[in-house]
């Protein structure tokens, strides 16, 4: 583990530059049954910046080579010089079980970051209700947190659904908070009972009868949801049955959108046609590689032919991990958000969703 060193100011910090420094692990802590807190600092002593309930990607150096994960933070940008992430291992985890096996105090690991547009910043609002079920929590708590350092009178109804009591991350600390903040609501539900702890809350699913005990002026707050996706669905089902306002409804999900691709064809401004099927020269320019895309390939499908390598993980525009700068050329862009439009005016794209429409150079 690197040494501390003498206290600075943030306004004499830099902040992170996730091109130029890794994380180091400054702790680790179980949560639940199959659940830890891994916090982080920069290895350059820098502060962290972003929104309450962005994610950010590990690229996780496993026996088998570099393995992308995305994991949203569960810390608060209130509390700068650190940043964490909860994760939980199911059945068939791969990444969060080697983190279990192998990140310790002092561990180092690249990461790519902050992204992701669920954040209460996002859509400012009187009244909030954060609907979240398994780890779908961390987004919450980042924006809970953030609330109660920087504005703890909000009002606030926190929903969470387990399976078990044990199973509800973050439990002790939700209510410690629910005796710090007088605007906020918690409200738990389980589907079984557990012989290791005595419950005497709300059971079952959450479901039309449940929600308006919970949150009985749902229908009044922006309302946030994260979790497995066969619960976000039912959620959202239930609200927009309910008569909810749905474009006062967000949720959170690493899912690639289930939408038919349209295909839209692109004329370029002096009206010269560009075949798809052309080869269409790219210039790699920090690796000093000349490639060729053929047959509508992606900048990121190009560069991993060429032996180029651009980290990636979501790899549908979502997740920013693939973003570039390109020095020279055009590009199709369909992306889901993974990147801002000030950052595509400065020459940035995501390698993983841009076609070229012309010859490229492609800083990478």
């Amino acid at each position: 583990m690197t040494e501390l060193g003498l206290y600075r100011h943030l306004d004499e910090m830099t902040p992170w530059n996730d091109r130029l420094q890794v994380l180091e692990v400054i702790g680790v802590s179980d949560e639940a049954p199959d659940v830890k807190t891994f916090a982080f600092r920069s290895d350059n002593q820098t502060w962290f910046r972003y929104r309450p309930g962005q994610f950010i990607t590990l690229e996780l150096p496993t026996a088998n080579g570099p393995l992308m994960r995305t994991y949203t933070l569960s810390s608060s940008p209130s509390r700068p010089f650190s940043l964490a992430v909860t994760v939980k291992a199911q059945g068939g985890s791969i990444g969060t079980r080697w983190m279990f096996d192998n990140l310790k105090p002092g561990a180092l690991v690249k990461a790519y970051g902050p992204a992701g547009d669920f954040s209460l910043h996002s859509h400012p609002a009187a009244k909030y209700l954060f609907v979240s079920a398994g780890s779908g929590v961390t987004p919450m708590m980042s924006m809970l947190r953030w609330l109660n350092d920087c504005a703890p009178w909000t009002d606030v109804g926190f929903v969470n659904c387990a399976r078990r009591p044990e199973e509800i991350i973050f439990r002790r600390e939700l209510e410690l908070l629910g005796t710090r903040m007088p605007g906020l609501s918690l409200g738990f539900m389980i589907e079984e009972r557990s012989s290791r702890e005595g419950w005497f809350g709300h059971m079952g699913r959450i479901d039309a009868i449940r929600l308006p005990l919970l949150a009985p002026d749902f229908r009044e707050r922006e309302i946030f949801c994260c979790g497995p996706d066969p619960f976000m669905r039912a959620v959202r089902q239930m609200l927009d049955a309910s008569g909810f306002d749905m474009s006062r409804y967000h949720q959170e999900s690493f899912a690639a959108p289930l939408v038919e691709e349209i295909v839209a064809p692109f004329a370029p401004a002096d009206g010269a046609h560009v075949s798809v099927d052309a080869a269409t020269p790219v210039r790699f320019s920090l690796s000093g590689v000349d490639a060729e895309c053929v047959g509508g390939q992606t900048v990121l499908q190009t560069a991993r032919a060429a032996g180029v390598r651009i980290p990636a993980a979501c790899e549908f525009g979502l997740c920013g991990t693939c973003k570039v700068r390109k020095a020279a050329g055009e590009v199709a862009m369909d992306h889901n958000g993974g990147i801002l439009d000030h950052e595509i005016e400065d020459g940035f794209i995501l390698a993983c969703c841009s076609k070229p429409l012309s010859a490229l150079e492609i800083e990478a």
